[in-house]
């Protein structure tokens, strides 16, 4: 046995592989929606002239299959801000399993729509799930690198990405035609949340509390001892209980952090600016403008069948993210996420390229296509999975909840963005679309460069001390024992 924690054991994947069930739930409910886009408009156009004896107007039917899109994201912003009243109240593993019971009404809600003639119960359903969504957001990541050992939380962390692809590849496959994606089983197709819920509600109550969550906020030591022996299949987690109590000594230290806080004080604020800019580094890559249009795209190409390029897509995406979770701890995430920031900026030029020289050369549609699986390859390879877990890295467990709500909130936000804008700003720009995205992955990339520490093999509390020592540098900045405390001024490094 490894009694420094590093071994996988099998307590500790099952209770990884349960929590990324919520990933999977938001990367299907987020990819769902494109597929059977015609088949709900028509559903749309029977329940309006059912009720109202005309044909619906074209400029209300794109309102409402607008609202149909935005109303998951906007869920997920009020989700991905709420995290912090489940998880110090509840706990990580309690709170991810009673948010389920917004999953099953939502299910319920999409499921029987069509029978109810009701495309409100839709919406409703929808917005339902984007507020489990970013409330998953929010507790997958944090559980997951709660109870992981230092060495495998990066590429544990990685999981919660795998299960958002896995989620959208699902709903790829499930919703063409022949499978679900027709007039008869589009209600099924929306409502299938059900089973991953139920599923998630059979796994998680054998799993473990976080042993951070017992210790520290709860102060049940014993209790802590036992579910860290249970994850990590040894009897010697001196190591383990000693790092968190270090940190539950600093946070006795602190006051209680609030959100103004982590932007009032100078020893939270650059952490805090880097979490946000990593969470835009990924929602303003331009990957879900690929995500929401790429069939379009692929039209546009010249693609015959474009609906199984857009699965070749999910195919990629999944692929790479595998690579990911074996290469992040050996590589680090700042190199990853500098070489996936570059990887797609250049991507961006040669579609830009290949889309502009279109029609005057029809070889370019392949340059398009491949260009289209670059970018996504590169994006798995860093701003897809990294953002998610480097924000539970680099604070301690005291202004971790605050500070994923305040990064969850900005990612749903900018997706929320992207979202609504991209196919108006598609249509003014053509093909130049995504020269916004390549200036915009260029100053992410200067950012990550300059700004963002490698948090690879360090503890919280280590990584926590390189910030202190940063804002304490400056001779101006007067800092209070409790915030030089609470970010590791005590800690050896």
């Amino acid at each position: 046995m490894d009694s420094g924690g590093k071994q996988l054991t099998l307590p500790l994947m099952v209770a990884v592989g349960a929590a990324v069930i919520g990933s999977l739930q938001f990367g299907y409910n987020a990819g769902v929606i494109n597929a059977p886009q015609k088949i709900i408009e028509k559903f749309y156009n029977d329940t309006w002239f059912q009720r109202n004896s005309e044909d619906i107007s074209t400029s209300t039917l794109t309102a409402l299959w607008s609202l149909s899109v935005a109303i998951f994201p906007i869920g997920g912003i009020i989700g991905s801000f709420s995290v912090g009243l489940f998880v110090n109240r509840f706990g990580r593993r309690n709170s991810m399993l009673m948010v389920n019971i917004l999953a099953f009404i939502s299910a319920a809600l999409m499921g029987f729509s069509k029978m109810a003639q009701s495309y409100e119960m839709l919406m409703i359903g929808r917005f339902l799930v984007g507020i489990y969504s970013g409330l998953s957001t929010g507790f997958v990541p944090m559980y997951v690198g709660e109870i992981s050992p230092t060495s495998l939380r990066g590429a544990l962390g990685t999981l919660h990405q795998l299960g958002i692809v896995i989620g959208i590849l699902l709903a790829q496959i499930f919703g063409i035609e022949s499978i679900m994606g027709n007039s008869t089983w589009w209600p099924f197709l929306l409502s299938f949340t059900f089973i991953p819920a139920l599923l998630q509600c059979i796994i998680l109550p054998l799993c473990p509390e976080s042993p951070r969550f017992l210790l520290i906020n709860r102060n049940e030591e014993n209790k802590a001892k036992s579910v860290l022996k249970k994850l990590r299949g040894t009897t010697d987690v001196s190591s383990d209980m000693q790092e968190m109590k270090e940190e539950s000594r600093q946070m006795m230290r602190e006051k209680k952090v609030t959100i103004i806080e982590l932007f009032r004080s100078p020893l939270y604020r650059q952490p805090i600016v880097v979490s946000i800019i990593l969470q835009l580094s990924q929602q303003l890559s331009g990957i879900n403008a690929v995500f929401y249009y790429s069939t379009s795209i692929f039209e546009k190409a010249g693609v015959a069948q474009p609906v199984y390029a857009t699965i070749g897509t999910g195919v990629v995406n999944t692929a790479f993210t595998v690579v990911s979770l074996f290469v992040v701890e050996r590589a680090g995430r700042r190199t990853l996420h500098l070489i996936g920031l570059m990887g797609m900026a250049v991507s961006a030029v040669l579609m830009t390229i290949a889309l502009a020289l279109l029609e005057k050369l029809t070889w370019m549609s392949y340059v398009s296509i491949v260009s289209i699986f670059g970018f996504v390859a590169f994006f798995e390879i860093g701003p897809g999975p990294i953002p998610w877990f480097i924000v539970a890295e680099l604070f301690s467990q005291g202004p971790r909840p605050a500070a994923i709500a305040v990064s969850g909130f900005c990612n749903w936000t900018a997706n929320f963005i992207v979202a609504m804008c991209f196919q108006y700003v598609e249509q003014a720009l053509g093909p130049y679309v995504f020269i916004i995205f390549t200036v915009l992955l260029i100053l992410f990339f200067v950012f990550t460069y300059f700004k963002v520490p490698e948090t690879k093999g360090r503890t919280f509390d280590e990584i926590s001390a390189g910030f202190r020592q940063g804002a304490g540098s400056n001779p101006a900045e007067k800092h209070s024992p409790e915030e030089l405390n609470s970010l590791g001024a005590d800690s050896q490094l």
